[in-house]
């Protein structure tokens, strides 16, 4: 015969089952809200989770819930964290900041230390309570009991506001204490090493945090040099990250700093085209989704498949899209280029590819428009220039298919030749000086 429990269990999560798409339907609206009402120039993401069947098994036999009630509808209204919501920021202090933000709105007093914003709002937070609440392992965390009235129901949420460290620290703790069973008779032990991490992320923090607002009061003389402070920082984070995850598969690593350093270009051009962002929140946003690459598999040794020809709407990224096609299987480099930026930014290698190859056209655009003001060209000399020196660099390329000499070196070269002419130099000798560097 079946033990009562496990009955009792299989209700509650046909319950669960049930009630899903309304709980859904609540948690999008709470994230909604959230969104609408909060300042997001502090916020980096707001998201929710509703509680698994898995996860609700588990918290039944855990708190021995059978035994405090047997009715399972009323065991599941009263699970706190039913709905999970999340706001992310980017540093400690940020968390506090938010919570206080959330107190000065929610100032309508309801009931047993519950306030709303306004008198027929349906989202009700828990903020009598003392915050940050300090947990089992010792920890602070900023968590807020939520209630969400419902027509004649009341569903409850935890609302946690979490910082890039303390969500990174949340992943280890609930990963290898809170949902680990196999070491018992060391948990103090573990405890204390857990405790000497937490410690040190925290300083990591505050080094975030005083970069973070170090690049932020950069006045516009010095951004440039920000740009190459920052770019020269992620390159080595990206170049660390994945040499350690090519060791793990390949037993060997080898320096592919150039191959980074194109990367991350790539990355800040993208990040600053998706809005008006500085260069300090460029760094963490980027910084945030490198983060998420630690447990990826890199697959080194698989090949890129194409589900499709690369498609471009100019002749020179065209040809630089077939030549690519050609030896992606062979040439290691642009195959690791490639996965890289798969890693980091997701998406499917066809997109990845014409995305990379727009970015290439934009820069040699820029600095050819450059060009044409310092030189007073004409609209025909432009294109005339334009068209060689393209073509200059396309038939390099051939010879090796070097990605950094097509991305960084090209430009070093015709940058550094550019500062040994003068604006005053013709049409003629500019052409020639220039087609004279990229040989």
């Amino acid at each position: 015969m079946k033990l009562q429990l496990f009955d009792y269990i299989d209700k509650s999560v046909e319950l669960l089952t049930y009630y899903y798409p309304t709980l859904e339907e609540l948690a999008e609206n709470i994230e909604d809200f959230l969104k609408d009402t909060l300042d997001m120039s502090n916020v980096t993401n707001i998201s929710y989770r509703i509680k698994s069947e898995n996860s609700l098994r588990e918290k039944i036999v855990k708190n021995n819930y059978f035994i405090e009630t047997q009715d399972a509808e009323s065991m599941l209204m009263k699970i706190s964290d039913l709905i999970g919501l999340r706001i992310e920021c980017r540093f400690l202090k940020e968390e506090e900041l938010l919570f206080k933000e959330i107190k000065s709105l929610f100032t309508y007093k309801a009931y047993d230390g519950y306030y709303k914003t306004t008198e027929s709002s349906p989202i009700l937070l828990k903020l009598a309570e003392k915050q940050p609440q300090i947990q089992k392992n010792g920890f602070e965390i900023y968590k807020i009991d939520g209630i969400y009235e419902y027509g004649l129901n009341k569903f409850n949420f935890e609302l946690q506001i979490k910082s890039m460290v303390n969500g990174f620290w949340g992943e280890i703790d609930h990963r290898i204490l809170y949902k680990n069973y196999n070491y018992m008779m060391n948990e103090n032990f573990i405890k204390e090493i857990m405790a000497s991490i937490k410690d040190s992320l925290y300083m990591v923090d505050k080094q975030l945090q005083i970069l973070f607002d170090h690049v932020q009061r950069f006045d516009a003389s010095a951004v440039d040099s920000a740009n190459r402070q920052l770019n020269y920082l992620l390159s080595k984070i990206i170049h660390d990250i994945f040499s350690a995850k090519i060791r793990e598969e390949l037993g060997f690593e080898f320096n592919f700093k150039k191959t980074s350093d194109i990367v991350v270009e790539y990355l800040q051009s993208n990040a600053s085209k998706a809005r008006e962002l500085s260069y300090g929140e460029n760094f963490v946003k980027l910084i945030d989704q490198i983060n998420n690459i630690a447990t990826v598999n890199m697959n080194i040794e698989e090949t890129i498949e194409f589900d499709r020809h690369v498609q471009t709407q100019d002749p020179f990224t065209d040809a630089l899209g077939k030549g690519v096609e050609s030896i992606i299987q062979k040439d290691f480099y642009w195959n690791l280029l490639l996965k890289i930026i798969h890693r980091i930014e997701g998406g499917n290698y066809v997109t990845i590819l014409e995305s990379f190859l727009t970015f290439i056209r934009y820069k040699y655009t820029l600095l050819f428009l450059t060009m044409t003001e310092r030189y007073n060209l004409s609209k025909e000399e432009s294109i005339q220039l334009e068209q060689a020196l393209l073509n200059q660099c396309y038939h390099q390329f051939e010879k090796g298919y070097s990605a950094y000499k097509l991305v960084i070196g090209n430009f070093e070269l015709l940058e550094d030749c550019l500062t040994h002419l003068s604006p005053t130099t013709d049409y003629e000798t500019l052409m020639a000086e220039l087609l004279r560097c990229l040989e």
